[in-house]
Protein backbone atom coordinates (compact mmCIF):
# COMPACT_ATOMS: atom_id res chain seq x y z
CA UNK A 1 0.00 0.00 0.00
CA UNK A 2 1.48 3.26 -0.95
CA UNK A 3 2.07 6.12 1.59
CA UNK A 4 1.78 6.23 5.70
CA UNK A 5 -1.33 5.04 7.39
CA UNK A 6 -0.02 5.28 11.20
CA UNK A 7 -1.99 8.55 11.35
CA UNK A 8 -4.74 7.33 10.12
CA UNK A 9 -6.45 4.71 12.70
CA UNK A 10 -9.61 4.10 10.24
CA UNK A 11 -6.95 2.54 7.46
CA UNK A 12 -5.51 0.75 9.87
CA UNK A 13 -8.35 -1.13 11.58
CA UNK A 14 -10.29 -1.89 8.11
CA UNK A 15 -10.20 -5.41 7.58
CA UNK A 16 -11.15 -7.29 4.45
CA UNK A 17 -12.92 -10.39 3.77
CA UNK A 18 -11.98 -12.12 0.80
CA UNK A 19 -14.59 -14.79 0.61
CA UNK A 20 -17.01 -11.63 0.99
CA UNK A 21 -15.23 -9.05 -0.85
CA UNK A 22 -16.06 -6.71 1.75
CA UNK A 23 -14.15 -4.04 3.37
CA UNK A 24 -15.01 -3.30 7.01
CA UNK A 25 -14.48 -1.06 10.46
CA UNK A 26 -15.93 -1.93 13.82
CA UNK A 27 -18.20 -4.83 11.78
CA UNK A 28 -19.64 -2.20 9.28
CA UNK A 29 -19.18 -2.81 6.13
CA UNK A 30 -17.51 0.15 3.66
CA UNK A 31 -16.75 0.47 -0.05
CA UNK A 32 -14.13 2.57 -1.86
CA UNK A 33 -15.90 4.55 -4.44
CA UNK A 34 -14.76 7.44 -6.84
CA UNK A 35 -15.96 11.01 -6.35
CA UNK A 36 -16.40 11.10 -9.70
CA UNK A 37 -18.44 8.35 -9.64
CA UNK A 38 -21.50 9.77 -7.44
CA UNK A 39 -21.14 13.30 -9.15
CA UNK A 40 -22.35 11.55 -12.39
CA UNK A 41 -25.25 10.01 -10.14
CA UNK A 42 -26.16 13.42 -8.96
CA UNK A 43 -26.02 15.38 -12.49
CA UNK A 44 -27.95 12.43 -13.94
CA UNK A 45 -30.45 12.85 -10.35
CA UNK A 46 -30.61 16.44 -11.13
CA UNK A 47 -31.06 16.30 -14.78
CA UNK A 48 -33.98 13.97 -14.10
CA UNK A 49 -35.65 15.18 -11.41
CA UNK A 50 -34.14 18.44 -10.79
CA UNK A 51 -31.43 19.94 -8.36
CA UNK A 52 -33.84 20.18 -5.17
CA UNK A 53 -35.10 16.49 -5.60
CA UNK A 54 -32.26 15.31 -6.66
CA UNK A 55 -30.47 16.85 -3.37
CA UNK A 56 -33.12 14.94 -0.93
CA UNK A 57 -32.75 11.94 -2.51
CA UNK A 58 -28.59 12.13 -1.43
CA UNK A 59 -29.24 13.56 1.33
CA UNK A 60 -31.76 10.78 2.61
CA UNK A 61 -28.75 8.58 2.34
CA UNK A 62 -26.43 10.14 4.17
CA UNK A 63 -28.68 10.71 6.86
CA UNK A 64 -29.13 7.09 7.29
CA UNK A 65 -25.64 6.34 7.18
CA UNK A 66 -24.75 8.94 9.49
CA UNK A 67 -27.82 8.01 12.31
CA UNK A 68 -26.95 4.66 12.11
CA UNK A 69 -23.07 5.21 12.10
CA UNK A 70 -23.36 7.31 15.09
CA UNK A 71 -25.16 5.55 17.34
CA UNK A 72 -23.14 2.55 16.18
CA UNK A 73 -19.49 4.37 17.24
CA UNK A 74 -21.10 6.35 20.31
CA UNK A 75 -22.23 2.68 21.99
CA UNK A 76 -19.18 0.72 20.65
CA UNK A 77 -16.32 3.47 22.06
CA UNK A 78 -18.68 4.84 24.72
CA UNK A 79 -18.31 7.85 23.29
CA UNK A 80 -19.77 11.84 24.84
CA UNK A 81 -22.26 13.35 22.21
CA UNK A 82 -19.39 15.61 21.31
CA UNK A 83 -16.87 12.65 21.71
CA UNK A 84 -18.91 11.33 18.79
CA UNK A 85 -19.57 14.30 16.52
CA UNK A 86 -15.56 14.40 16.80
CA UNK A 87 -14.71 11.09 16.07
CA UNK A 88 -17.00 10.76 12.75
CA UNK A 89 -15.18 14.32 11.55
CA UNK A 90 -11.97 12.82 12.06
CA UNK A 91 -13.15 9.69 10.62
CA UNK A 92 -15.10 11.14 7.90
CA UNK A 93 -11.30 12.81 6.67
CA UNK A 94 -9.48 9.47 7.43
CA UNK A 95 -12.27 7.81 4.48
CA UNK A 96 -11.32 10.60 2.44
CA UNK A 97 -14.64 12.65 2.76
CA UNK A 98 -12.14 15.85 2.92
CA UNK A 99 -10.49 17.29 5.96
CA UNK A 100 -13.92 18.07 8.52
CA UNK A 101 -13.57 19.80 11.83
CA UNK A 102 -16.52 21.33 13.92
CA UNK A 103 -16.38 24.11 14.23
CA UNK A 104 -19.50 24.51 16.74
CA UNK A 105 -21.24 22.37 19.10
CA UNK A 106 -23.76 23.20 21.51
CA UNK A 107 -25.98 20.57 22.32
CA UNK A 108 -28.04 22.75 24.69
CA UNK A 109 -28.93 24.95 22.08
CA UNK A 110 -29.08 21.45 19.74
CA UNK A 111 -26.76 23.29 17.15
CA UNK A 112 -23.67 22.28 15.55
CA UNK A 113 -21.56 23.72 12.85
CA UNK A 114 -19.53 21.62 10.65
CA UNK A 115 -16.82 22.63 7.87
CA UNK A 116 -14.99 20.97 5.44
CA UNK A 117 -11.69 21.57 3.45
CA UNK A 118 -11.26 19.70 -0.06
CA UNK A 119 -14.91 18.49 0.04
CA UNK A 120 -13.92 15.43 -2.88
CA UNK A 121 -18.23 15.93 -3.80
CA UNK A 122 -17.64 19.61 -4.70
CA UNK A 123 -14.13 19.37 -6.35
CA UNK A 124 -15.87 16.39 -8.59
CA UNK A 125 -18.74 18.32 -9.37
CA UNK A 126 -16.90 21.55 -10.20
CA UNK A 127 -17.38 25.14 -9.97
CA UNK A 128 -20.38 26.98 -10.87
CA UNK A 129 -23.15 25.72 -8.97
CA UNK A 130 -25.46 28.60 -7.17
CA UNK A 131 -26.12 26.09 -3.66
CA UNK A 132 -24.88 23.43 -1.76
CA UNK A 133 -23.66 20.20 -3.52
CA UNK A 134 -22.70 18.27 -0.89
CA UNK A 135 -25.68 16.02 -0.29
CA UNK A 136 -23.66 13.09 1.64
CA UNK A 137 -22.30 15.36 4.02
CA UNK A 138 -24.67 17.53 5.39
CA UNK A 139 -27.30 14.47 5.58
CA UNK A 140 -24.39 12.35 7.65
CA UNK A 141 -24.02 15.13 10.01
CA UNK A 142 -27.75 16.01 10.01
CA UNK A 143 -28.63 12.10 10.79
CA UNK A 144 -25.61 12.61 14.00
CA UNK A 145 -27.50 15.50 14.76
CA UNK A 146 -30.92 14.00 15.13
CA UNK A 147 -29.61 10.77 17.15
CA UNK A 148 -27.59 13.05 19.82
CA UNK A 149 -30.55 16.00 19.93
CA UNK A 150 -33.22 13.42 20.15
CA UNK A 151 -35.43 15.36 17.48
CA UNK A 152 -35.63 16.27 13.64
CA UNK A 153 -33.31 18.41 12.56
CA UNK A 154 -33.15 21.35 9.69
CA UNK A 155 -29.87 21.18 7.94
CA UNK A 156 -28.20 23.21 5.38
CA UNK A 157 -25.02 23.96 3.26
CA UNK A 158 -24.42 27.05 4.32
CA UNK A 159 -21.44 27.88 1.69
CA UNK A 160 -20.08 25.61 -0.94
CA UNK A 161 -16.57 25.16 -2.66
CA UNK A 162 -19.00 24.33 -5.77
CA UNK A 163 -20.42 27.74 -5.25
CA UNK A 164 -17.23 29.19 -5.51
CA UNK A 165 -16.26 29.31 -1.39
CA UNK A 166 -13.13 28.38 0.09
CA UNK A 167 -14.60 25.47 1.65
CA UNK A 168 -17.95 24.06 2.79
CA UNK A 169 -20.13 24.75 5.65
CA UNK A 170 -23.13 22.71 7.55
CA UNK A 171 -25.12 24.19 9.71
CA UNK A 172 -27.33 21.79 11.57
CA UNK A 173 -29.97 22.64 14.61
CA UNK A 174 -32.79 20.89 16.18
CA UNK A 175 -36.49 22.13 14.49
CA UNK A 176 -38.49 24.36 16.22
Amino acid sequence: MNGDTSENRILSELSYDAQAGALRYQGVRYLLIRPETLAAVQASLEAQLGPALAGEILFQGGFTGGRLSGQKYKDSFGLSDEQAVLFMCRMGSEIGWGRISLAEFDLGRKRMVVEVQHSPFAEAYGRGSREGVCHLIRGVFAGLASTLFGAPVRAVEAICLAAGQAQCRFEIEAEA
